[in-house]
C-alpha cells in the first residue's frame, strides 16, 4: 500500500491551518495579506500564528475579543476532529 495522498486529502495538522486561513480571509478587507504560520509546540501541540494587514486586526479580534475567541473555538474543534491539539495566536 502507498502512503501518497490525493489532492483532496490533507495531513491532519494541515486542516486547522487551512481553516484558520479561510475564516480570516473572509473577515478582513485585505485577504491577500492573511498568512498563517504553523509551528510544532510541546506535547504534540500545533501553534498557528495568524498575521493580517495592520488595519484588519480589529476585524479578527472583534469587540471584546469575541471574534478571536470564536476563531480559536472553531479551529480547536476542527483540530480535535483530526486528532491533534492546536493553539491560535494573533500576531502583529
Amino acid at each position: 500500500m502507498s502512503d501518497r495522498r490525493t489532492s483532496s486529502e490533507q495531513a491532519p495538522s494541515e486542516v486547522p491551518r487551512r481553516l484558520l486561513e479561510y475564516l480570516a480571509e473572509g473577515l478582513v478587507d485585505e485577504p491577500e495579506e492573511v498568512s498563517v504560520e504553523q509551528f510544532d509546540g510541546d506535547h504534540q501541540t500545533i501553534v498557528l500564528e495568524l498575521c493580517v494587514a495592520a488595519e484588519d486586526y480589529g476585524r479578527v479580534i472583534g469587540r471584546g475579543g469575541r471574534t478571536a475567541h470564536a476563531l480559536r473555538t472553531v479551529v480547536k474543534a476542527a483540530a480535535t476532529g483530526e486528532g491533534c491539539h492546536v493553539l491560535v495566536d494573533i500576531v502583529d
